[in-house]
């Protein structure tokens, strides 16, 4: 391995920098200027780059390659956050003994950059790899990556391999497999009418809505990996009208395909369990399951190796949550998702990675680029 790819305290520089542009999802032009700022550097040292307007409310998506013959090394993350703008305010960019705070640090600006950085040092210092890299940067991971998916499954498809540098995991683990997930929204049509004159004339939108909440709750199987969320909900108007209206949204977890089309007819099949009330539920599976293959198994082994070579250990994990990992080994493509920092707090007040193992992490990543040559 031959990337020189930077200390710790020089990573973390350039990383501030980034955590210091607040990229809600929901702003596109923010995030393009994030976008904007990786696509002059990676310009810079010679990248073959191509930008891939955004749509439907969202921010560009950026692709930057490397020369080389043969199926490529894709490797992807994504740039928004769930933070709102002004979150900086009260969650400031600051570092606090081996942790460095910010909102998306750990989830996931530490991991893209670090994917970024790794290309950069390729292209500028004329490193040769065994394969051509495909350096992915996105825009709506946090919302299911409606628009950067068709991208994400198009490169994936070409690939020998797929690496994803979403946040490490406890002990810097990297991720084998994912549950699959699914979005869906209940609402329910009641029948308003007056609380005290005109009772019995209504149907309560919020009673029925308490009902299907218990039912949904009763489907969880923990065991078989099937789990559902409801949050948020609504209903109702004032405390004296019966509430012509409620619903909520439904998070669905599963760890099978079959479990994943058998959930999603049952929710899109519910009906009301109330007299004068009406459901409907939409939505469906916006994440297949990443399972763990062969293929993953044998990229993970060669990882292992890379990671030991400068001085990390690289313990494997099965995950919850999903990533655009899902798209692609659903797709058949070996995958190794959680490259990126270990830390903890994705998407909580506490968010920090332990900016240490920046060192470490990025020049793992770079040897991963350099060297792997796992085929499908």
């Amino acid at each position: 391995m031959q990337t020189a790819t930077g200390s710790s305290e020089d990573l973390l520089r350039e990383l501030a920098a980034w955590v210091r542009m607040e990229t809600p999802t929901t702003d596109p032009a923010a995030v393009n200027r994030l976008m904007d700022t990786a696509q002059a550097d990676l310009a810079a040292v010679g990248a073959m780059l191509t930008r891939i307007p955004g749509r439907g409310g969202f921010g560009d998506t950026l692709i930057a390659r490397t020369p080389g013959d043969g199926a490529p090394i894709l490797i992807a993350g994504h740039l928004d956050t769930v933070w709102a703008h002004g979150t900086l305010d009260t969650m400031p960019f600051r570092v606090d003994g081996d942790k460095a705070h910010g909102p998306g640090i750990y989830d996931m600006k530490a991991g893209s950059f670090l994917a970024f950085n790794a290309v950069r040092a390729i292209l500028a210092q004329h490193v040769p790899t065994k394969r051509p890299i495909v350096l992915m940067l996105t825009p709506d991971e946090e919302v299911g990556s409606p628009t950067s998916r068709e991208w994400i499954e198009r490169e994936a498809a070409q690939a020998a391999f797929a690496l994803i540098p979403e946040p490490a995991g406890a002990g810097g683990a990297c991720v084998t497999a994912r549950k699959g997930v699914g979005r869906f929204t209940m609402r329910i049509q009641g029948k308003g009418a007056h609380a005290g004159g005109a009772f019995l004339d209504g149907a309560s939108a919020t009673v029925e809505l308490s009902h299907q909440i218990l039912a949904l709750h009763a489907m969880v199987d923990y065991d078989g990996g099937i789990t559902l969320n409801v949050a948020p909900i609504w209903g109702g108007t004032r405390p004296n009208v019966i509430a012509p209206e409620a619903g909520c949204e439904i998070d669905l977890r599963v760890n099978s395909v079959a479990d994943g089309i058998a959930m999603e007819r049952r929710l899109l099949g519910l009906t009301a369990r109330s007299a004068g009330c009406r459901v409907e539920v939409t939505g469906g599976m916006n994440r297949p399951p990443y399972a763990e293959s062969r293929g993953t198994l044998a990229l993970y082994e060669q990882a292992r190796g890379v990671a030991e070579r400068v001085g990390m250990r690289l313990p494997r994990q099965h995950r919850g949550g999903g990533s655009d990992g899902n798209f692609t080994a659903a797709l058949g493509i070996p995958t190794l998702d959680g490259l990126g920092c270990p830390g903890t707090g994705a998407h909580a007040a506490h968010e920090h990675i332990l900016w240490r193992h920046l060192e470490a992490r990025a020049a793992f990543i770079a040897g991963l680029l350099e060297t792997v040559d796992q085929v499908r």
